[in-house]
């Protein structure tokens, strides 16, 4: 029986959809407007790569307190301490368990968001900060003694929040500080009384390139100079600290731009040399004699997008560095051959293969390296591990799966390792190649993001999270 006009509508009007519906499903492509997700990018703001705005550095000074004790002896002067290995050889006691009730904190203080880490000289503590309400750089000077602020050296300048903000400490001697800020304002002042000598915009001067996250290089003071690698125009710099002029410049010929490494001095073969980890290559730059600011060599094999951890000098000329987002690490060897410097590749591997770090600098203490590996780093990712400075695939122990560390710090003090977790809990272990063996932990800090770097003076722990400081007393006894 011929079927009516509403019920052949009835068959085919479905059909029809639904094939519709089918070609849209099979040609349609939901990813298409999607881009590669590049490390760092996430949440990126627009100004981080420069900015127009003028920044009049250390245009404010505000003096709180007047206070002449020089304090206690020991000092903290830069990045991984005076000896740049984040090791304190003071023959100090610490402890090697918490009190019943809690450590005892001698004092704390809030900060702008960031990881910003303090440097300590002559009983006063410096840290630059960004304070969000005023939307400022700042340098404050606190008493290591009682954590009163002294003076701040600040400037207006506009960052957008982006994981923290300030993540840099500064280079402190008897005559000058120096700190980088956010967005490469370079700032040196006289640490006694707050004084501005004079001050760099990186960006504007050397056409750099911020990071991803902000500057995360930390300044370099040797002798009266600042070592500064801005990228852009020149690679390294060196200013007079005396007088803001700069001395010598390293072109910048293979355009590499600024990581969030820092330069590290290493003497290699009985030369002495700036070794810097750029976004480009490795290199090692003259830091004496007649071709001082000269390339002495470079090496291209290990070139991620992102470098936090800084270089570390082993013996016999070898250095290892490392990064993280699956890069792994590099251990390579630099000579002299016919007056030339030339390097070897001895190891590189993933993460999952050998010892690596995301953001902090690993420690070399009795021929051994320390770290946290990365979260990439398959079962044994976020703990600490210990591999022997000649074989770095090979990890001879980790702290295991219970006693895991996301990005903390960590620092070697009275033979013992005193190590910051993400969320504030501080651990303290023995420093032993032998084992991971842990003494006590105990949970500081209610915050999040505990990554900048500590220090310890006098049996005095510095340690932060995201939005505060705290000084809390380890000495044993």
């Amino acid at each position: 029986m011929p079927k009516s006009k509403n019920e052949i509508y009835s068959i085919i009007i479905p059909i029809t959809i639904g094939l519709i519906l089918m070609g849209f499903w099979l040609f349609y492509n939901p990813v298409k407007d999607f881009k590669i997700s590049i490390p760092g990018m996430d949440n990126r703001p627009d100004s981080i790569a420069g900015s127009s705005e003028i920044v009049n550095i250390g245009e404010t000074f505000i003096q709180f307190q007047n206070d002449n004790n020089l304090g206690p002896s020991g000092s903290w002067t830069r990045f991984r301490g005076s000896n740049f290995d984040n090791i304190n050889t003071q023959k100090i006691e610490l402890i090697d368990k918490f009190p019943k009730d809690g450590p005892n904190i001698i004092w704390e203080v809030n900060l702008g968001e960031g990881h910003a880490a303090p440097a300590v000289y002559n009983g006063r503590v410096y840290i630059l900060d960004y304070l969000e309400e005023e939307k400022a750089d700042a340098l404050r000077c606190f008493s290591l003694e009682t954590g009163d602020e002294l003076w701040q050296r600040k400037h207006s300048v506009h960052i957008k929040r982006n994981h923290g903000m300030s993540r840099t400490i500064p280079a402190i001697t008897e005559k000058f500080i120096v700190a980088i800020g956010p967005k490469g304002h370079v700032m040196c002042c006289n640490p006694e009384n707050g004084d501005l000598l004079w001050g760099i915009d990186l960006v504007r001067t050397y056409h750099t390139e911020i990071p991803f996250w902000y500057t995360g290089q930390c300044a370099l003071i040797d002798g009266d100079n600042a070592i500064i690698a801005p990228g852009g125009t020149s690679l390294l710099i060196a200013v007079d600290c005396n007088t803001g002029d700069v001395i010598w410049e390293t072109p910048n010929i293979d355009n590499w731009g600024m990581s969030h490494s820092s330069i590290m001095p290493m003497t290699i073969e009985g030369k002495k040399m700036y070794v810097y980890a750029a976004i480009g290559g490795i290199c090692g730059v003259s830091a004496e004699g007649d071709d001082i600011g000269k390339i002495l060599w470079k090496l291209t094999d290990f070139n991620p997008n992102v470098v936090a951890p800084s270089p570390i000098l082993l013996d016999n000329g070898k250095i290892f560095l490392t990064a993280g987002y699956g890069a792994g690490s590099i251990l390579f060897k630099v000579e002299n051959k016919n007056n030339s410097f030339v390097t070897t590749v001895l190891e590189q591997f993933k993460p999952k293969e050998g010892i690596a770090s995301e953001q902090q600098t690993p420690i070399t203490f009795n021929n051994h390296i320390f770290t946290i590996l990365p979260k990439d780093a398959g079962s044994n990712r976020n703990q600490f591990v210990c591999c022997s400075t000649n074989d770095c695939k090979n990890i001879l122990w980790t702290s295991g799966k219970s006693e895991r560390f996301g990005l903390g710090p960590y620092v070697v003090a009275d033979n013992k390792f005193f190590i910051l977790k993400d969320d504030g809990t501080l651990s303290i272990a023995k420093a032993t190649t032998k084992e991971f063996i842990l003494l006590d932990k105990r949970k500081i800090m209610n915050g999040h993001d505990a990554w900048g770097p500590m220090a310890i003076v006098d049996g005095r722990l510095l340690m932060r999270d995201s939005k505060k400081m705290l000084c809390i007393d380890i000495l044993k006894n």
